[in-house]
This record gives C-alpha cells, sequence and structure tokens, in this order.
C-alpha cells in the first residue's frame, strides 16, 4: 500500500485547487493511502474529504511537524507549495518526491516588463503534472469541496426574501487591491437587481453593512426595486459560506477562496479581477464563467499576489472595470 504525502500549507482557494490532484491519486494508484499536510487554519478544507485519510498541520514548530511525518514513512512526496519550509521537510524526510513548477520567472516577467510568457495552462493541471511520475491522469472532472451536515445552512433560516434564490456575493478577498471599493460593489449589486447574500470574514461585515445601508435607504424612493442585500459577512464560519454558496443561483466573487469553492459546485461565476490577471492560470475551473476586468491597462499585473494600496494611486483596475454585460455565456 503506498503511502503519499501532499504538501500545501495555504491559501482556501490553493487548496481546493489541489483537489483533483487528492481525488485522482486516491482513485488511480491502487490502494494509496493519501496523506496531506497544511496550516491548522485550513484543516477544515480537507478532514471531511473522503479521499484524504489523515491531515497533518503546522503549529508552531516546523521541527515537531517533520517528527511526525518522518515516523509515517512515506513512499513519496508531492509538493504542490515548492516554498522553503517544504523544501526543507522534503529534505528531512529524504523521499522521493516531485515539486509543482510555480512560474515564477514567468509571473516576474509578466509582473515587471507586461511580457507574456505564461502557458495557457489551469494551475490545477501543472499540479496534476506534479503527480505524473505515480501515474496519475487528469480525470476530467473538476475541483471538489465537502460540508458535514452541521455547518449546512438551512434557506428558511434566511430573511424571507432570500429563501426562494439569491446571488452570493464574495466581497472580501485577502489584498486590498483584488476588492472592489465599496461604491462599485453597491453599482453592481443594483445591476444584478436580484436579492444579494454578501459572504466575506468578520473583516468585511462594515463594508457589508454599508451596502445594506445604501440600499435600505433607497428602497424608500424605489419601492419596487429588486436588489436586496442580506449581509452574512462574519455570520458562518468557512463552511456555512460554502453551503451559501452551493445553494445561490448564481455567484460574483474576486479572485479569492470563495470563487474556487463556487467552481467546485459548478455555479455560474461573475469572476472579478483587480491587480491581478486569469492569465496566471487560476481562473474558475470547469465550471461557466464571465471574467470582469480591465484590458490594456499598462499598469496591471502590478503584482502576482496584491497589495495593501494601488502603487499608482489611482487604482483604475478596479474603478474602470465596466458592469455594462453580466451575461454568462
Amino acid at each position: 500500500m503506498p503511502k503519499i504525502l501532499i504538501l500545501r500549507f495555504s491559501s482556501i482557494g490553493d487548496i481546493v485547487l489541489t483537489t483533483p490532484v487528492i481525488r485522482c491519486i486516491k482513485q488511480q494508484v491502487p490502494e494509496a493511502e493519501v496523506h496531506y499536510c497544511t496550516k491548522q487554519g485550513f484543516r477544515s478544507i480537507l478532514e471531511h474529504n473522503p479521499y484524504v485519510d489523515k491531515v497533518h498541520v503546522l503549529k508552531d514548530s516546523l521541527k515537531e511537524l517533520v517528527r511526525e511525518l518522518k515516523a509515517e514513512s512515506f513512499d513519496y512526496v508531492i509538493d504542490l507549495h515548492n516554498n522553503l519550509r517544504t523544501r526543507v521537510i522534503k529534505a528531512r524526510l529524504g523521499r522521493p518526491s516531485k515539486s509543482f513548477n510555480k512560474l515564477n520567472y514567468e509571473k516576474w516577467l509578466m509582473v515587471n516588463f507586461k511580457m507574456n510568457r505564461l502557458p495557457d495552462v489551469h494551475i490545477v493541471n501543472r499540479y496534476l503534472a506534479a503527480a505524473a511520475a505515480l501515474g496519475v491522469k487528469d480525470d476530467g472532472k473538476g475541483l471538489d469541496y465537502f460540508i458535514p451536515a452541521q455547518d449546512e445552512v438551512n434557506l428558511q433560516a434566511l430573511p424571507q426574501p432570500f429563501q426562494q434564490g439569491y446571488v452570493a456575493f464574495a466581497i472580501g478577498a485577502q489584498h486590498y487591491t483584488k476588492r472592489l471599493p465599496t461604491e462599485r460593489i453597491i453599482e453592481l449589486c443594483e445591476r444584478l437587481n436580484k436579492p444579494v447574500i454578501l459572504l466575506g470574514g468578520k473583516e468585511d461585515a462594515a463594508k457589508g453593512d454599508e451596502v445594506v445601508a445604501y440600499f435600505d435607504k433607497r428602497e424608500d424612493t424605489k419601492p419596487d426595486a429588486q436588489t436586496l442585500i442580506f449581509n452574512a459577512c462574519g455570520k458562518y464560519n468557512l463552511n456555512g459560506s460554502a453551503s451559501l454558496v452551493r445553494q445561490a443561483e448564481q455567484v460574483v466573487s474576486h479572485d479569492t477562496g470563495l470563487m474556487h469553492i463556487a467552481a467546485a459546485f459548478q455555479k455560474d461565476i461573475i469572476s472579478v479581477w483587480g491587480n491581478t490577471i486569469p492569465e496566471f492560470g487560476m481562473y474558475p475551473f470547469r465550471t461557466k464563467y464571465k471574467v470582469l476586468e480591465v484590458h490594456g491597462l499598462s499598469c496591471r499585473p502590478c503584482s502576482k499576489i496584491g497589495y495593501s494600496k494601488c502603487p499608482e494611486g489611482h487604482f483604475k483596475c478596479m474603478w474602470d472595470i465596466p458592469f455594462n454585460n453580466l451575461e454568462i455565456n
């Protein structure tokens, strides 16, 4: 029985994007025992995955984690993070391994010189390539996300207007330059003209309240308007938010983890991109989607990740996104 370790420490979206590798190994490698190593904060994404036999977590000490992993006597290590810590782990374990190609040079060229040498390959396929030596092949399926029964959200517990259908709008993102300004969130919600549930963490709740306040005030002047807002930011854990995504008619999201969770549930997605670009290979995987972005902006992409403010000061990559066509083909 081959024992295989997958390494990916963060973050939500990146871990969800590795789920085809987990599934393909479990289903295609005879009698494979699949272990996954991540950070404590992301354990919940993996512990209910039926294709994962055991989850290992990095807490405070890399030394203790290495000791724990050594005791497992793995046959093969697949590194889907490929950073300093995962390289240390592989060296200490001394087992056959393979790392995925991060395309750091190609991304550097794109960010700094706007030279596009990026292959037209989704990151999921680059993850799967790291497992090719095990005989693993793409099974043609999508991403996985498993929600425990206790975290499923009963729609009957929501305010009545949202019980018959809604759009889920993930308004958060780790970096400022990947998030629409509040005014533009309001504008996009107006164009949706449907009940909208705002999703995000506690740090997004204040912005969600601003959006709610705007539409509450507008209701006084336009009582026939269809846009109703429920601010769910910070009210649910990740699995609860995922449950609301799963039950949505449509999902709007920045380039962030809930976008990939929406793809796992095969939702129609309106995908909003600011300083990053879909060409980095992390657009919605195997589901219908529409990208909203500013084409031809000379400063974009300004980073492969994001910043706490626009380096140019104008933030045109978000302020200038056209919202005139939201249809998903």
